[in-house]
């Protein structure tokens, strides 16, 4: 049973002026998947959210009007104890609980330990084990995590396209890759008659713009592919949480990636941030997130939440709509990137 309608502490609240109640649904690329214009990331489960901690924050998506979780087999293999699969299996175990008839899945496979890369046979056992840990009859959006010049990219095509034959996955996507690559890929999916990616999940947010708008976007517009960005926060600091590179005392793991952003050119995004949201009775957060739903090519913004506290900032981000005038604002305040720098 679907837990879409319900009505919970987080959506009680009546919207302000520049949200909408129901936000249109946004679909991905050309596929069939119709979904919130806002992706619940899967990072932190089995990471900074136990299981406990995760069912909450996904209950309180879904009651929120979500229905779009991102996850990779690799989450969480990086933290002490983990193997890689802690949160697709507690997604898994999620779903088998609550039984939602309407929630899209999106993983990624190339990073898992045991998996590792994209040689057919590997992208075949991972994408297996994938279906084992979530419970699922097939996959809705399968992506290549990451490039692997180690093979042979036809080989990795191919593969994705058996996939697909075989009724494993619905979809296919490709993460981290280059728009050279990506056109590589589509020439070869076109060659040997398998689909075409339909989206394209790539590093981007106010602080991290030019590569993504100067070659990703537009392959992805000419190519039909949706973006669904990660990092959409800068790891909190589009937050307003971070506003000194001074991280002592701050317990979240993610407090460094963040600091290194809280720049005078960076402060001076979070201050326009705030102006443009106070205007609407938004947050920072959620005001951040509307301006990339606002970019081409953009259908969902990934944002991850330990605690079901964090969660209306983000149904937030997928109702805003910023005017015109306000999102050249924010354009013209973060014409800069911390990687060029």
């Amino acid at each position: 049973m679907s837990h879409r309608g319900t009505t919970s502490d987080v959506t009680r609240e009546i919207p302000r002026a520049g949200y909408r109640l129901c936000p249109s649904m946004t679909r991905i690329g050309n596929s069939d998947l119709s979904v919130f214009p806002l992706s619940l990331g899967g990072n932190v489960f089995g990471w900074t959210a136990d299981r406990d901690a995760s069912f909450a924050v996904l209950d309180a998506f879904v009651a929120g009007g979500g229905d779009f979780i991102d996850t990779a087999d690799a989450y969480s293999a990086w933290a002490p104890g983990n193997q890689g699969g802690e949160s697709e299996t507690i997604i898994g175990e999620w779903l088998a609980s609550r039984k939602p008839s309407d929630v899209v899945v999106a993983t990624k496979v190339s990073q898992h330990p045991d998996f590792q890369g994209l040689s057919s046979s590997n992208i075949r056992a991972a994408a297996e084990a994938s279906l084992r840990r979530l419970g699922v009859d097939a996959i809705d959006l399968y992506y290549a995590h990451f490039d692997d010049a180690s093979t042979p990219l036809e080989e990795t095509v191919e593969a994705f396209g058996r996939l697909v034959a075989d009724g494993l996955i619905r979809n296919i996507a490709v993460s981290n890759y280059t728009a050279e690559r990506i056109r590589e890929w589509i020439d070869i999916s076109d060659r040997i008659g398998v689909p075409r990616p339909v989206a394209v999940q790539p590093h981007y947010n106010l602080v991290h713009r030019n590569d993504v708008e100067e070659n990703i976007i537009p392959v992805a517009q000419e190519f039909d592919l949706s973006l669904v960005p990660y990092y959409s926060l800068a790891s909190g600091f589009l937050t307003g949480k971070y506003r000194s590179a001074d991280v002592d005392g701050q317990s979240s793991p993610r407090a460094g990636g963040a600091a290194k952003y809280a720049t005078e050119a960076g402060l001076r995004i979070i201050d326009t941030l705030e102006e443009i949201g106070d205007a609407h009775g938004a947050s920072i957060a959620s005001t951040s997130l509307a301006w990339l739903r606002a970019q081409p090519a953009v259908a969902a913004p990934i944002a991850s939440a330990r605690t079901v506290e964090q969660i209306p900032d983000l149904l937030a981000g997928a109702r805003l709509e910023l005017t015109d005038d306000e999102v050249a604002a924010l354009d013209r305040v973060s014409e800069w990137t911390p990687s060029a720098s």
